[in-house]
């Protein structure tokens, strides 16, 4: 499978954005996909996930703001982000795999910059 992550931007703080990560090949349909993100200086990180029985998991810094969920039938996982702020500034990266843990099998999509403006 291959990842394509798309979507990112510059936008004001408190704006919305909407990331959407297609997949392509066989083996889409594994259990889990997520987002992570990784700001300059600092640790990649994830943002949230959803797993295949419609599972999901967020960062406590994103609760509340940001909404992952999934189009199987467009092989898509898509990242809906509002009230953004500041320090939501990162490259984020969609990644598939067996679980959360992103050092575990993964795949990796190439990252979309996402700038939050003042």
């Amino acid at each position: 499978v291959q990842l394509q992550a798309s979507g990112g931007g510059l936008v004001q703080a408190g704006g919305s954005l909407k990331l959407s990560c297609a997949a392509s090949g066989s083996g889409f349909m594994i259990n889990y996909v997520g987002w992570y993100r990784q700001a300059p200086g600092k640790q990649r990180d994830l943002v949230a996930g959803i797993y295949s029985a419609g599972g999901t998991v967020y960062a406590d810094s994103v609760k509340d703001r940001f909404t992952i969920s999934r189009d199987n039938a467009k092989n898509t996982v898509f990242l809906q982000m509002s009230s953004l702020k500041l320090e939501d500034t990162a490259v984020y990266y969609c990644r598939a795999g067996p679980d959360s843990n992103q050092y575990g099998p993964s795949t990796w999509g190439q990252g979309t910059l996402v700038t939050v403006s003042s």
